[in-house]
């Protein structure tokens, strides 16, 4: 128990977050890839594949759950750093947007998650449709709260523009400077 805690805290966290099709997954992809490192995948995606309804927000705990299990699964397979395609703050995103509020054992998790760094994607990319993607029409406004949202964290937050290998250079230089 004591070797995976040493182990995990010398572990630096990242986590990629944005409006929807802003490239979180193409840039995390490509991180772990250049970190030669491990990649926590959306567990929502996975997870609202498989439900053959509506999702409720019921649903967005278990969620939580699941993104917490894996990315702790993941930790302790990965080298120096840990790339996360998302966090709980898109959790609360959404839950405030869709249900009006957030589950608060959604929000105590939230806040008791260390991450040493977030990669803030930005709205400058095309709008690709997918069935899980709602609101084409709201980047900006999204973007706009994932922004304050990211503040609040008062986690170290690098924002992520431009076409695609600005984006990566820029998310690179980032992390190497929390390797440091």
């Amino acid at each position: 128990m004591q070797a995976t805690n040493i182990i995990s805290s010398a572990i630096k966290k990242v986590a990629v977050l944005g409006p929807e099709c802003t490239g979180k997954t193409d840039l995390s992809q490509y991180l772990a890839s250049y970190f030669k490192t491990e990649w926590v995948p959306e567990y929502a995606r996975a997870f609202l594949n498989k439900l053959n309804r509506p999702y409720e927000r019921a649903d967005l705990a278990k969620i939580a759950h699941g993104q917490l299990r894996v990315e702790d699964e993941w930790m302790q397979n990965a080298n120096k750093v840990l790339i996360c395609d998302t966090n709980l703050i898109v959790i609360k995103v959404w839950s405030e947007e869709k249900f009006g509020n957030c589950d608060p054992e959604i929000l105590d998790a939230m806040h008791a998650r260390h991450y040493d760094l977030l990669l803030l994607t930005y709205i400058d990319i095309p709008w690709e449709a997918d069935p899980q993607r709602e609101h084409p029409d709201k980047r900006e406004y999204f973007w706009n709260i994932y922004k304050k949202e990211a503040a609040a964290s008062k986690i170290p937050t690098v924002e992520i523009s431009g076409v695609r290998e600005e984006r990566r250079k820029r998310a690179v230089e980032a992390i190497n400077k929390i390797l440091v």
